[in-house]
């Protein structure tokens, strides 16, 4: 008796259905065919023990269980719901009218528990645009599905509970996630405030106004933001103060990040990731963990990736391997990030806003009297590990000096981020009216037909912009992220052109160019 249930695979942030057929006929042993890795091949003994454990029984004959499409490596041990529900079914042991109406994946324990399984978002999505009546998922990871209402979710603990809702012999709506007790849970915590989260606010960062200006800006923009300063100038705090001052993630964006979470096996318990991302990977981690990969088609999204529609931040950036810092460079311009290996090539959003800190000199006290020790050379030879084309995609450019004795000692406090990220706020509702129909969302992401056509220039800012050009020998995406800064200070200001102010102040924030160089 053949029989078909639906499973899935992610490819990229999306999912592709994939049927597990399950025969059973004369003969011994058990086959399973379809391209299926490691992981999925050991499923067979889990498989068979937690059926035994729960008093099924393995017919002794021949098994044979293809993953279909065959051409399409399959991975993981989302595969042992499916394969268990098809050798009882099969086997004739229960009837399950709804089996092929489900899209279902699980991973089993030896006693026929259901446990999470990665991906949970886009299987959801592709069960809505498949038609089927809905998903029978892990509990913990249907969590993560809560917001798909277009279909029914069912949060399983073990295989008599999926059984009970495919033989449809009682009711089973208790197991719908949003009746579940880990949904109430979830709500009376919302409802508590006990899941807000606390961010270092822009108070309490003494002194540095120039600094906050320029991160209010980068901000506003979504732009690329480089702070070099001596230890203990705040470029650490302020950094973590960017995500106070972020503005809250639409539908969309919230949606397409959750789905490299939850394909990253990050996803957010439960629901959709509300807040806009901020990544701190330590300066020495490896190529692979930024840009994402992995083995075959098990291919995960990196740092960049789980940055997106948020900020990446790498502290101590010059001391970071060479590659993994050029390989910044593809990511920033085209907001994503290719990955190939020989069989498979997958592309995973990078959309994020890249904060990069650094200490001025190798010993860190470079321009605070004579506490430096380092060498003219040693000095030029810590920033010039920055190549030119990694500084050009730097929009904003900061230098913090030592925060000001008295002003410490007095906890001379300034704005707070609330205030902030007011302003923020609008100049976003500006850039979202302005690019409605261009599906971009800030001013950064913007193209060069964009900038002709959404920053046009009076003569006198054009004058300015070529005596600016000519004195600082910038280049020509260097001159591009002037003009995109210039919008985002104008858009701060609610001006609705770029004045010769707003590229004045731009400019300023790229002084490492010429000290590089």
């Amino acid at each position: 008796m053949l029989i078909n249930i639906i499973g899935a695979k992610t490819i990229g942030i999306d999912a592709v259905p994939v049927t597990v057929e399950v025969d059973i006929t004369m003969g011994i042993g058990i086959h399973l065919v379809g391209l299926a890795d490691v992981a999925v091949k050991e499923s067979l003994l889990r498989t068979i023990t937690a059926l035994q454990s729960l008093g099924f029984h393995i017919p002794g004959k021949k098994i044979v269980i293809n993953l279909a499409p065959a051409d399409l490596h399959k991975s993981g041990s989302g595969y042992d719901l499916p394969i268990a529900l098809g050798i009882i079914a099969a086997s004739g042991q229960r009837t399950m009218p709804r089996l092929g109406k489900y899209l279902i994946m699980g991973e089993l324990g030896l006693d026929g528990s259901v446990r999470e399984v990665p991906g949970a978002l886009p299987y959801a999505e592709l069960a809505v645009n498949q038609g089927f009546e809905g998903c029978i998922l892990p509990e913990r990871s249907a969590m993560e599905a809560i917001e798909y209402r277009q279909t029914r979710i069912y949060g399983v603990r073990n295989i008599p509970d999926v059984l009970r809702i495919l033989e449809e012999q009682e009711p089973a709506d208790d197991l719908l996630i949003w009746n579940s007790a880990a949904y109430r849970e979830y709500m009376a915590e919302i409802r508590s405030g006990a899941l807000e989260s606390g961010y270092m606010d822009f108070s309490e960062i003494i002194g540095q106004e120039g600094a906050k200006r320029g991160a209010e800006i980068a901000v506003a923009g979504g732009h690329n933001m480089m702070m070099i300063g001596p230890p203990g100038s705040g470029k650490s705090s302020l950094a973590k103060a960017l995500a106070g001052i972020l503005p809250p993630l639409t539908m969309e964006e919230s949606l397409v990040t959750s789905k490299i979470y939850s394909i990253a096996g990050k996803g957010r318990i439960p629901g959709l990731v509300r807040q806009r991302p901020f990544r701190a990977p330590h300066y020495s981690a490896s190529l692979a963990a930024i840009l994402g990969g992995g083995n075959g088609d098990n291919i995960l999204p990196g740092e960049v990736s789980l940055a997106h529609n948020g900020i990446l931040f790498l502290d101590e950036m010059v001391q970071a391997p060479k590659s993994v810092i050029e390989a910044l460079r593809g990511p920033i311009e085209d907001r994503t990030v290719s990955i190939s290996r020989l069989r498979s090539k997958i592309v995973y959003p990078a959309s994020f806003m890249l904060v990069a800190a650094s200490n001025p000199c190798p010993c860190g006290y470079y321009g605070e009297g004579d506490k430096c020790t380092c060498t003219v050379g040693q000095r030029l030879a810590y920033l010039s590990r920055l190549s030119g084309p990694i500084m050009d995609r730097i929009d904003i450019q900061l230098y913090l000096k030592s925060v000001d004795t008295r002003k410490l000692v007095n906890r001379v406090k300034g704005e707070a981020s609330a205030a902030v990220a007011a302003r923020v706020a609008k100049a976003r509702e500006r850039q979202k009216e302005r690019f409605r129909d261009v599906g971009i969302h800030t001013n950064a992401e913007m193209d060069s037909r964009a900038i002709e056509r959404f920053c046009r220039l009076d003569d006198e800012c054009k004058d300015l912009l070529e005596k600016l050009i000519g004195r600082m020998g910038l280049s020509a995406r260097s001159f591009s992220r002037i003009i995109k800064v210039a919008r985002t200070i104008a858009d701060l200001e609610g001006a609705a052109d770029i004045a010769p102010a707003h590229l004045s102040e731009a400019a300023s924030y790229r002084f490492l160019d010429r000290r590089i160089v």
